[in-house]
């Protein structure tokens, strides 16, 4: 049987591990040095090489010849995921205080020490605190921030980072020559991003795709792609080509043609988010698709959740942002501007003003409907008497939802030329007045028939009461809100 690869070449030397020259260096001037801690704590992501070094410092600690196959009695490995009780490590405590059979010390390698339990901690803490001359810890974790402060000030900490990608994807190609298999530079790129800095993630990749074409044929990076159950680079493209144009037909298509390969919605989505991660300079508008699509994977619905958030996005993004980035920057503008279809008449000095102009600005809703192309000439008269705050509200509900929150607690006053909206308090205030959401509030009566050409005043306190003797004990209580029994 063929050995796999990430064991075929695991490190048996610290000049061998990959992408760790900090903490390498650091250890072999120690033992040079003869300055042996009685605990080290390797940290960092899995597969950087963590575990191999802990067995490489126990050799190099105890003088034995390191071996795969050789198993020594004075270096002992347990894995703290399956023996994590404290009935475990008593026992260790207890072995630990015998003497070492042949070696100068008793070396125990505790891998994903952060699995065990708070009294396995305590336990452990004893020994670490005061341990026999003899013995040395090496503790191994990828979850650093689980390990009690009291174990960690006792060791020496040495963090692994993830491996640099052109490192990595060089140590791979390295290995593929080796194995004498052909692989061209594109399709080693690939393999080193899917492997997110592990080195052992990258083996075994490289290990999988290696079989996925002809003997005598080089691996490209489509071979990666299928392999590895991805989306292609052209999907991906087209994908995001389709997004931008705001086509709801070419998206649900082309996530369709996607699926139908057997590549599921979560890898679509992590693929996804790295390309409009990259695009973001020159497409900032696809910066609010990035969080749902992050919370797809951990979705109990991945599918439809990918789905609804890449056509959220296709129907309510402003489409105004993409031109605003690419366009050259225009000399003496000293006042920002919204779109037409959004003007309000300017509110009183003292509350937030918006100005009005025919330009547009940046992050300003472009409500996809009729009402969002309208013109000076087309604003309708507010018309107090066609006022529905309960039709608002449902409005709202359904195509605003954010909104919706805040309106939802908001008291009008409505007047004849005017609406006074009390908001409650300060911040749904100056959310009210932000430039995301001022703007469509007027767009919001229009489509209630109130009507759009409407002077909107937000008041960041509770609507005061209506009765003049609820209003007097009000005041004297220090403010109040009328509620109707």
């Amino acid at each position: 049987m063929s050995k796999a690869l990430y064991r075929k070449y695991r490190s048996k030397r610290l000049g061998e591990i990959v992408g760790q020259e900090h903490v390498t260096a650091i250890l072999e001037r120690a033992l040079k040095n003869g300055q042996i801690a009685h605990a080290y704590l390797l940290t960092g992501p899995r597969g950087t090489g963590k575990t191999s070094i802990a067995r490489i410092l126990a050799h190099e600690i105890t003088g034995l010849p390191y071996s795969d196959e050789g198993e020594h009695l004075d270096i002992i490995e347990i894995d703290a995921a399956s023996n994590n009780g404290v009935d475990d490590v008593r026992d260790l405590r207890e072995k630990a205080l015998i003497t070492p059979s042949i070696a100068p010390k008793k070396i125990y390698i505790i891998d994903e020490v952060h699995m065990l339990s708070r009294p396995a901690f305590n336990a452990l803490l004893k020994i670490l605190e005061e341990p026999p001359a003899h013995i040395v810890f090496i503790l191994a974790t990828t979850d650093f921030d689980k390990l009690p402060d009291t174990i960690v000030s006792r060791t020496q900490r040495f963090h692994f980072r993830a491996i640099e990608h052109s490192v990595l994807t060089q140590h791979l190609s390295q290995i593929a020559k080796k194995e004498s298999i052909k692989i061209d530079k594109d399709a080693l790129n690939l393999l080193g991003e899917r492997s997110r800095g592990s080195l052992r993630d990258g083996l075994s990749l490289l290990d999988q795709v290696r079989h996925s074409v002809l003997e005598d044929t080089t691996i490209a990076r489509r071979d990666v792609e299928y392999a590895l159950g991805l989306a292609t680079t052209d999907e991906v493209t087209s994908l995001f080509a389709a997004l931008d144009a705001r086509s709801t037909e070419k998206i649900i298509s082309t996530i369709t043609a996607i699926s139908s390969r057997g590549v599921s919605a979560a890898t679509l989505a992590t693929q996804l988010v790295e390309y409009i991660t990259r695009a973001l300079s020159s497409h900032p508008q696809f910066v609010h698709l990035l969080e749902g699509l992050m919370e797809t994977p951990r979705s109990s619905h991945p599918d439809t959740k990918l789905l609804v958030t890449l056509l959220s996005g296709s129907v309510a993004r402003p489409k105004n942002v993409a031109h605003i980035a690419s366009a050259p920057a225009t000399p003496h503008i000293t006042a920002p501007v919204i779109s037409v279809q959004a003007t309000v008449r300017p509110t009183p000095p003292t509350h937030s003003p918006v100005v009005e102009s025919s330009g547009e600005v940046p992050g300003a809703f472009t409500d996809p409907t009729p009402a969002s192309t309208a013109t000076p000439s087309q604003l309708t008269p507010f018309d107090a008497s066609t006022f529905d705050w309960d039709a608002i509200l449902a409005y709202t509900k359904t195509h605003y939802t954010a909104l919706y929150s805040i309106l939802s607690r908001c008291t009008p006053d409505v007047q004849h030329d005017r609406v006074v909206l009390y908001s409650g308090r300060k911040f749904s205030k100056t959310k009210l007045d932000s430039a995301k959401y001022r703007p469509l509030l007027s767009e919001i009566f229009a489509h209630t028939g109130a009507g759009s050409d409407v002077h909107i005043e937000i008041i960041g306190s509770t609507a005061p009461p209506k009765d003049s003797k609820a209003a007097e004990i009000a005041a004297m209580m220090g403010g109040g809100e009328e509620i109707d029994v």
